[in-house]
Formats: structure tokens, C-alpha cells, sequence
């Protein structure tokens, strides 16, 4: 993932907002750490890897048994359901407005294009879609519940089994 100049102005301008004085962030990439000082912030950073091009997966097949809580994500065990995962860390909604139906029920049938929840992230909404056809099974976080990017947001039941791609 590349960052923009504007991302990286939204981040310090979410920086600005919050009372704290330093960041540290790691990850198997780079190693960043900002510090808050009278002039603005100051910055150090390293590259522990070079970048890879990761696409991140919409859905992934899941164990019923776990959720999104426990980070089941790769815990597959032939029951075919398929797992809508966070696109991005954010807040988790179930409906569009406070006071409003929820979006998805367990029970419901869903479509690929339909929107079962928003993740609001830096005061964004952001649309997650079914992203396969097939009826709700359940539904894992609780509505306003952080949801960790890739978390497991709720689980489908799909119409039909998944293909094989023989490419993969």
C-alpha cells in the first residue's frame, strides 16, 4: 500500500486531535515513530523490508464456530461459509443511522452487491458489501464494535459452493 501526501496530512491532522505526544508503529515493513513537538511533528522511520503488492481478500472461508473476536479467519473446516472481513479498521454500524433497521439480519438473503454494514473510519463511511450471494448465518461483531482491519464482520451461508479456480 503507498501512502499519498494527503494520507499522510489526514493522519497527522487525527494526530493533532488526540492528547497524545508520540506514535509508534511496526510492522513486517517499516518501523515508524512520530513524536509531537513545540514546532509540529518530527519523524523517524526505517524500511525493514522492501514492499510487497498485497491485495487485500474481501471474504475468506471460515470455521462457524469462531469469529471475527477470536480472528478465525484462517481456520477453514469444509463448512462453506464465507466470511465478509473489514476492509478497513474502523467503527462497525449495522444500520445507516442511529435508530434505523439494520441493514442485514441472520436469516436475511443477501446478494454480492448487497450492503450489510459501514466501517466508519476518520469520520468516513465506507459501504461493505455482501460480496457473495447466499443467506446471513451470523453476524459476529456488535454494532459499534471496533472492527481490527480484516476482522470478521459476519458470516453467509453462500447459494452455491465457491469454484475452484485451478489458477490458484
Amino acid at each position: 500500500m503507498d501512502l499519498t501526501n494527503d494520507d499522510v496530512a489526514d493522519i497527522l491532522a487525527l494526530l493533532d486531535s488526540l492528547p497524545y505526544d508520540a506514535l509508534d508503529l511496526r510492522t513486517d515493513r517499516f518501523h515508524l515513530t512520530l513524536r509531537r513537538t513545540p514546532g509540529g511533528w518530527t519523524e523517524e522511520s526505517e524500511l525493514l523490508t522492501q514492499p510487497t503488492d498485497v491485495t487485500p481478500n474481501a471474504s475468506r472461508t471460515v470455521d462457524a464456530g469462531r469469529s471475527g473476536r477470536s480472528g478465525g479467519l484462517d481456520d477453514a473446516d469444509g463448512d462453506g461459509l464465507v466470511a465478509v472481513v473489514a476492509p478497513l479498521p474502523g467503527t462497525f454500524y449495522r444500520a445507516p443511522r442511529p435508530g434505523a433497521p439494520p441493514f442485514v439480519s441472520e436469516g436475511d438473503a443477501v446478494g454480492a452487491d448487497t450492503v450489510i454494514a459501514i466501517i466508519e473510519t476518520m469520520k468516513l463511511m465506507n459501504s461493505v458489501p455482501a460480496v457473495t450471494p447466499g443467506r446471513v448465518a451470523r453476524i459476529c461483531l456488535e454494532n459499534g464494535e471496533f472492527a481490527p482491519l480484516g476482522a470478521t464482520l459476519l458470516l453467509i451461508e453462500p447459494d452455491s459452493p465457491t469454484p475452484i479456480d485451478p489458477d490458484s
